[in-house]
């Protein structure tokens, strides 16, 4: 999408979606955006250099087997995550954040805190969905496309697989037909607490 992102409010929240080391397993097959983690991380250091609120958001599956079910080593955040000071912290067991064990609209209402910026894991499930639900909820939604990542995905219409980079693709052009902005992440906080950490479209 066109147009300058920045400055973002003065009190935009990051939200962080489950990232994971769960999505390390190999199982889950090839994967896009191979820099999606360190860009997670500079939006990361940009908010909290910034003072800014930062919404740390964990899946905790309830299959048994899954990497990301609580007691597997896959459950642990990613280490530069697990270090963050998070302003809240939503664990969940559904695709949206805001169906966590946290009321984390309530959270953001009291706060009048109305814009958030989506980043994570993975690109067409949980962001997506958080995103669709944050733009159904009346916020302004930013979504840091290139800040986030996924795996390929079969068809079950036609046994296809549908490649990472195409699902992502859908994802940008659902989410810009009325849930959100589609902008990239750009590390380097401007100007502090006064500005938006910069994103741009």
């Amino acid at each position: 999408m066109p147009g300058d992102l920045e400055p973002l409010d003065h009190d935009a929240v990051l939200i962080v979606i489950d990232v994971q080391q769960g999505f390390r397993d190999p199982s889950r097959g090839p994967r896009d955006n191979p820099r999606a983690l360190a860009r997670i991380a500079a939006l990361v250091d940009a908010w909290t250099g910034a003072g800014r609120p930062v919404v740390r958001v964990r899946h905790a599956s309830t299959t048994p087997t899954s990497s990301l079910s609580p007691g597997s080593p896959g459950y642990a955040f990613e280490p530069f995550v697990a270090e963050i000071d998070p302003s809240l912290d939503v664990v969940k067991q559904v695709h949206s954040a805001f169906g966590g064990d946290v009321d984390l609209h309530a959270w953001l209402t009291n706060r009048g805190i109305r814009q958030v910026v989506v980043c994570g894991i993975q690109t067409n499930m949980c962001c997506e969905t958080t995103s669709r639900v944050a733009g159904d909820l009346g916020y302004e939604v930013v979504f840091a496309h290139d800040a986030t990542h996924t795996f390929d995905q079969v068809d079950p219409a036609t046994g296809q697989v549908v490649p990472a980079w195409q699902l992502a693709l859908a994802t940008r052009s659902n989410l810009a037909n009325g849930f959100a902005t589609v902008g990239r992440h750009r590390g380097r906080p401007r100007g502090g607490r006064g500005r938006g950490a910069a994103l741009r479209g």
